[in-house]
């Protein structure tokens, strides 16, 4: 890849990171448009770290604040609980699913924007349905509802399916309002991201090349970039603007992608 491709990647991952459009299916698709690829597809996921670190700079006075109030704060003990129980599908179905996800799935441009289509349409209409929230405080959900949105969570292995997407969707359909869904959806993604990352390092270290490793580096750097500007803001505008657009922009890039592939076909 050049230098220039890599840094694009990179600012699409730390843009698409966080919002419910699904940064996977945009990486994949890009690369399909410039006709680029990584050894065993790792650049798309390790360039995540970016994400992550981004994530946990803006939340890193949050982050300090549950780990002081740890030992004395029952309320701060079961959330953190309720991330680990939403955290656990992941583990084992990721570990399990890994090589289909990598080897079928990345590698199939139908089902990506098929799943854009689709998730862009369930976002349309959550986003106007009428229901009285229950949980106005991320603090508040509770473990079983959070392991609910855990396996929720693990449709997103299917790239284009979205993994903010799939949290956000199903806790409002838990109860919780849309701030709440996607502030829970953040703190499920350090635990989440953070495990693919290693995982998927542990698994392919070994084909990576210097060349690899100077993008990931670049990709991280312009991830990070993006993913600060996203997650200071994201929260209020779903709060204000709900998910339709983003409902909107799945369908677009799907319904692009389709008639593409119809084309060529």
């Amino acid at each position: 890849m050049e230098t220039w491709q890599v840094v694009l990647l990179g600012l699409i991952e730390g843009l698409t990171e966080y919002l419910p459009v699904s940064s996977t299916a945009h990486l994949l698709l890009t690369e399909r448009v410039l006709g680029v690829s990584s050894s065993g597809r790792t650049f798309e996921v390790l360039i995540q770290l970016g994400a992550i670190v981004a994530l946990l700079t803006v939340y890193s006075g949050k982050l300090w604040q549950l780990a002081r109030d740890f030992p004395s704060d029952p309320r701060t003990r079961r959330f953190v609980f309720a991330i680990l129980i939403a955290f656990l599908p992941a583990v084992f179905i990721g570990m399990a699913a890994h090589k289909i996800i990598k080897e079928i799935l990345f590698e199939s441009p139908l089902i990506i924007c098929i799943s854009l289509v689709v998730g862009g349409i369930i976002l349309l209409v959550v986003d106007r349905m009428k229901y009285r929230p229950r949980y106005t405080d991320v603090m508040d959900i509770p473990p079983m509802q959070a392991l609910i949105i855990g396996f929720a969570q693990c449709l997103a292995m299917i790239p284009g399916v979205s993994r903010s997407g799939s949290t956000i969707v199903s806790g409002m359909l838990l109860g919780a309002d849309k701030r709440t869904a996607a502030e829970f959806s953040f703190f499920l993604a350090m635990p989440t991201m953070t495990g693919a990352f290693a995982y998927d390092l542990y698994k392919n270290w070994s084909i990576l090349t210097p060349d690899d490793v100077s993008h990931i580096v670049l990709g991280f750097v312009a991830a990070f970039v993006t993913g600060v500007i996203v997650v200071r803001y994201m929260l209020d505008f779903i709060s204000r603007r709900g998910l339709s657009f983003f409902g909107w922009w799945r369908l677009l890039v799907g319904g692009i992608g389709l008639g593409v592939l119809a084309v060529l076909h």
